[in-house]
């Protein structure tokens, strides 16, 4: 692999780490479309992206729970259910053909953009705690204080069950499509649990790499990771997430809903034509 090569990957994966950092959702959304419009094979693609979600959630992780944006005991709760669903999907992924690979997630983003337009006007929730309910049980509740805003904003767990079993099925997708699972996990949170745009993402970013190590074993055994395309998709990834996770927590929510929307939108769009054969760029190697 020529320098220039290693370098454009670098690039790319830099790019699509800053927006999913800003989005707290890693980079692998979008390096796995930007990978498979170079030529590369969509299963080393996503072999390469589940490397990167590892590195860049590690690499955002700390500046966000600094700003107590990240709910760390919800995200351990939740990663339960998202670990064994990883599992389950890397037992899935040799018995799925490539072009059903590009359906599903074009058909997942869809339903992903739907549920955060849905939500677009909806104030974050303002209830108050039921005690018996596992929210209150495990004290999951929450507060921060807005970086963009300096409001304090307290909110309340609902819906957990829901929750765990969205999460899931998060984590079939995260091992199927080497996507780091923010795309399901934040509307999941966003809708199933209704917390704060912020408290979403910032916690998805910290589940994400768990997630995908949960898979990266399995990837590995199989041969899918090739060093000499994850080693520069993994290195652009912590740079991108670095600055990305900064913009982040200047951002006001409602700008990080509509950014996330046409995003996924626009993915979807090509990830249906990658299903359908048809390449908007040529392949390059």
């Amino acid at each position: 692999m020529s320098v220039a090569y290693a370098g454009l990957l670098f690039g790319l994966s830099l790019g699509a780490s800053l927006v999913g950092g800003l989005l707290g959702m890693a980079g692998g959304v979008l390096i796995v479309p930007a990978l498979t419009m170079l030529g590369i094979d969509i299963r080393t693609a996503v072999a390469a992206s589940i490397v990167s979600v590892i590195a860049s959630s590690c690499a955002s992780a700390a500046p966000l729970l600094r700003t107590q944006l990240t709910n760390v005991r919800l995200a351990l709760v939740l990663e339960l259910a998202t670990t064994l669903g990883a599992v389950s999907g890397v037992f899935l992924t040799g018995l799925l053909p490539t072009s059903l690979l590009f359906f599903v997630f074009a058909a997942i983003l869809v339903v992903s953009a739907k549920q955060m337009l849905a939500r677009r006007l909806d104030a974050a929730s303002q209830e108050e705690p039921v005690p018996g309910e596992w929210g209150t049980v495990l004290r999951l509740h929450g507060r921060y204080v807005d970086p963009s805003t300096g409001v304090d904003v307290g909110y309340v767990v609902r819906r957990l069950p829901t929750a765990m079993a969205l999460m899931y099925a998060a984590g079939i997708v995260s091992a199927l499509l080497g996507i780091g699972s923010g795309v399901l996990k934040i509307p999941a949170m966003d809708t199933a649990l209704r917390l704060p745009l912020k408290v979403s993402s910032a916690t998805s970013n910290f589940m994400i790499g768990v997630t995908a190590a949960a898979s990266a074993g399995a990837y590995f055994m199989r041969g899918d990771i090739h060093p000499e395309i994850a080693a520069p998709v993994a290195l652009g990834s912590v740079a991108g997430a670095l600055l990305g996770a900064r913009l982040f927590i200047a951002v006001s929510n409602e700008r990080l809903r509509l950014l996330f929307v046409a995003i996924l939108g626009l993915l979807a769009v090509q990830m249906t034509l990658q299903g359908l054969g048809i390449h908007l760029l040529g392949a390059m190697h």
